[in-house]
């Protein structure tokens, strides 16, 4: 490789620019997504950490090198105890790419309409019902916190799971493709608590929340008041009407790889 020009005795070629490039894109990247919390300031100090490390090699201090290679050698495990949440966002981000999801098969129109017609019921009877829906990798972690079922969807079956006297009627449902994993499985809840100036109830922080954390879509009807709600990627929009359940269940999963499609209700963007 061609040499562009020396830093002390330090040779700059193309590749390095490159290299250096790729690395700030990356580095800034996950900036964006772990910006105004907690491990933002982690992961400053172990920036600062490999900065030093690379200065203390460079002009062979041995014993600050000595120092932080011991901090260095353990900064995986580390960055993965630390980092956890933030990596298991990032991966989910990653998932729900566009390219990616081009290879993921849809759910069956079966689905959407059994979901669409149950829900709709559920909320004229103001049953109040958590439905959690797997797009691409399983839950397996929230589904083992409720009853295993694994039995095919149907109206019957779900509506029987949320009458208000079913000892499963608390907690969410996790549905893959068209099996029922578990009922009355708890969800991680949602840091957000209020909604366009409402406070969010403890079932919509946790369908909102589960849509955080993994690639789903979480149905929630209100027990108080029927509405009917959909939070997917973080984002919870409320008050669809039947039809417009059906539009945002057929545009999640008929056309995944489709975004930017239309959906209804409100959202705490």
């Amino acid at each position: 490789m061609i040499e562009l020009f020396k830093i002390g005795f330090l040779p700059i070629t193309l590749l390095d620019i490159i290299d250096i490039a790729l690395v700030s894109f990356i580095f800034y990247r996950v900036y964006l997504i772990i910006r105004g919390t907690i491990a933002s300031q982690i992961f400053f100090g172990l920036i600062i950490v490999f900065i030093l490390s690379f200065i203390a090699q460079t002009v062979n201090l041995k014993a600050i090198g000595w120092l932080l290679k011991l901090i260095t050698d353990i900064w995986v495990i580390a960055f993965i105890v630390l980092f956890q949440p933030e990596i298991r966002r990032l991966l989910v981000v990653l998932g729900r790419n566009p390219f990616i999801r081009l290879f993921i098969k849809s759910d069956d129109q079966v689905l959407v309409e059994v979901l669409t017609e149950t829900v709709f019921e559920m909320s004229q009877y103001q049953h109040g019902a958590l439905i959690v829906i797997v797009k691409t990798a399983g839950i397996k972690g929230i589904a083992e916190t409720g009853e295993i079922i694994n039995s095919k969807v149907s109206k019957n079956l779900l509506r029987s799971i949320f009458f208000p006297r079913s000892p499963l009627h608390d907690g969410a449902v996790i549905i893959k493709n068209d099996i029922i994993e578990a009922a009355r499985c708890a969800l991680p809840l949602s840091q957000a608590t209020v909604f366009n100036g409402h406070p969010l109830g403890m079932r919509h922080r946790a369908g909102l929340g589960i849509s955080e954390q993994a690639d789903v879509l979480c149905i929630i009807v209100s027990e108080e008041t029927g509405t009917i709600s959909v939070a997917e990627d973080g984002i919870l929009r409320r008050g669809l009407s039947k039809e417009e359940l059906r539009t945002v269940l057929i545009n999640s999963f008929s056309h995944p790889k489709v975004k930017g499609l239309k959906f209804f209700g409100k959202s705490n963007k």
